[in-house]
């Protein structure tokens, strides 16, 4: 749940409070409101949020208890309890430290130069997740837009990842086709790139590692990473590594530059091939292009039409 830090005083007339006071959190203070719901602040590093929108599901909830297990440098989301009141689903959650590693690109230039705090953060990140092995909740999760579980039907992450490009092109292809040159024979590609990676080793992935959701400590240390779900699952942690260079900047003015070179610098400091990578990143672009909108209207359809248009998945003279 996003929270926004405009919400922090609580309306006079705001029963929750209350409502935690009697039940062992005099304390309690709202701290945040998102489109999901209200947050509030109980206090021994737990926080309660107020749930609107559609709370977290069991499977979700045992994604969370899968990951925080491990002993990992930075925290991680855990749901200890659900509640129910009057139809409310309120849910007690571990407070995550830290602040957000930087703003979003689609509202905060960026400069030309990565700063190399960020960049040690991103790998420790990297480095932190790939090291939680994948369980079979999170091959259960179903990526945003789908209609099924990812690994439903396969045994091996690259042969799912090739059925998710078949069926997203099957959605709404033809409108990506019409801003990406080559579009059928790129799909292609990308299918026989997948097909003919070798396994790998299956750990988690959180899928959408944008700055926001990486909470640094004052010396640029990552200490919690949030907001798992968008495209959470088990699988290459080169995929996470891919899909991360390509995100942490995807608006600003030097976003290719960053995205060459942080996919070169995870290559090189991870092991991981770089064909791989670029097959990756053209997996993502080709599965979540209409998830916001469907024509050049949209940002992020824009990106991913971007994305496939210099990716040489999707160039007639690869390299």
């Amino acid at each position: 749940m996003e929270i926004s830090p405009k919400a922090e005083a609580a309306p006079a007339a705001d029963p929750w409070p209350g409502y935690f006071a009697d039940r062992g959190h005099p304390g309690a203070r709202r701290i945040g409101a998102g489109v999901e719901g209200v947050v509030y602040r109980l206090g021994d590093g737990q926080v309660a949020k107020v749930w609107t929108g559609r709370p977290p599901t069991e499977l979700t909830r045992q994604v969370y208890a899968d990951i925080a297990q491990h002993r990992l440098p930075f925290a991680t989301p855990e749901i200890f309890q659900v509640h129910e009141h009057e139809g409310v689903v309120v849910t007690y959650e571990r407070e995550l430290p830290g602040v957000p590693m930087r703003g979003d690109s689609a509202h905060e230039d960026y400069e030309r130069t990565l700063p190399v705090h960020h960049r040690n953060a991103l790998l420790a990140v990297l480095r932190g997740l790939a090291s939680v092995p994948g369980t079979d909740a999170m091959r259960r999760l179903t990526v945003q837009g789908d209609d099924r579980p990812l690994w439903q039907g396969h045994d091996r992450f690259q042969d799912a990842l090739a059925g998710l490009v078949m069926r997203a092109a099957a959605r709404h292809g033809a409108a990506l086709a019409v801003h990406v040159p080559d579009f059928s024979a790129g799909v292609e590609r990308t299918l026989n790139a997948l097909r003919s990676l070798p396994d790998a080793p299956v750990t988690t992935i959180h899928g959408d590692l944008v700055p926001p959701n990486i909470h640094t400590d004052a010396a640029g240390r990552p200490v919690a990473v949030l907001d798992f779900g968008f495209y959470t699952t088990a699988g290459d942690p080169a995929f996470e590594a891919a899909v991360t260079a390509a995100v942490w900047d995807m608006y600003g003015p030097y976003a290719e530059e960053h995205t060459a070179e942080l996919t070169r610098f995870f290559a090189q400091e991870l092991g991981y091939a770089p064909a791989a990578l670029t097959a990756y990143q053209a997996v993502y672009a080709l599965t979540t292009y209409d998830l916001f909108g469907m024509d050049d209207s949209d940002g992020h359809f824009r990106w991913c039409a971007e994305q496939l248009r210099r990716n040489t998945m999707f160039s007639t003279q690869l390299s």
